[in-house]
């Protein structure tokens, strides 16, 4: 909760082993945010659309202290640009915004704000954002590291079958198990672009990435 959310929390200093392990417990941070954002969604019905959808997108974002948002312009400005795969682990590690991380925010940002104003099922934010935090450990397991000193690299080797437990019950919910398979679907393919553009591994930015991919997807396949 600590490293996925902006929840205020008491300090903790991780040991050895912790970020791994607390991977396996990924899933709980998306019930909370996915929760949060279903409640905003439900508050805000007596306001247009839009003006829920937006709100709740920045409820959304706002739980998460925009980490994941933050990997993915920073993965977009990276990824794409014409350079060597050591010179893109370079530009991940800078605090600029270039064109490529700007567009790609911005066409998120619309993307996710016209799921949300479209009407999508009240369960969606829940079950988007517990699978998004599943899904993520295929290819953290799948990947090394493309850098060791890293907290993506600490994070890696957690335990998928706990996270598969803690999912579980957004399974059942109506149109959930095909939107799980879209969203794998497009994780593992943007991993496997993502680790060609960066020399085989996968950093915590491409995480981030990864989880915000997984998120709109599954919120569009329940859309639909």
């Amino acid at each position: 909760m600590a490293f996925l959310t902006a929840v205020p929390l008491p300090h903790i200093q991780p040991q050895p082993g912790d970020w791994a392990r607390a991977s396996a417990f990924y899933p709980l941070a998306g019930y909370l945010v996915g929760g949060l954002a279903a409640l905003s969604l439900s508050l805000t019905t007596p306001l247009p659309a839009g003006v829920g959808a937006a709100l709740t997108l920045g409820v959304w974002l706002a739980a998460t202290g925009w980490l994941h948002f933050d990997g993915l312009v920073d993965s977009a400005d990276a990824l794409l640009a014409a350079k060597s795969p050591r010179q893109r682990l370079d530009i991940l590690g800078d605090v600029h915004v270039g064109a490529f991380g700007l567009g790609a925010g911005v066409l998120y940002l619309l993307t996710f704000w016209s799921a949300l104003e479209a009407g999508a099922p009240l369960y969606a934010p829940v079950a988007a954002a517990v699978l998004a935090r599943l899904l993520v450990l295929v290819p953290m397991n799948l990947y090394p590291a493309a850098r060791q000193e890293s907290l993506g690299a600490r994070s890696r080797e957690g335990r998928p079958w706990p996270a598969l437990l803690l999912a579980a019950p957004v399974l059942l919910w109506p149109g959930v198990p095909l939107a799980a398979g879209l969203a794998l679907a497009v994780t593992l393919l943007a991993a496997a672009w993502a680790a060609r553009r960066l020399g085989g591994g996968l950093s915590g930015d491409v995480y981030g990435l990864l989880i915000c991919l997984a998120e709109l997807t599954a919120l569009l396949a329940l859309l639909s």
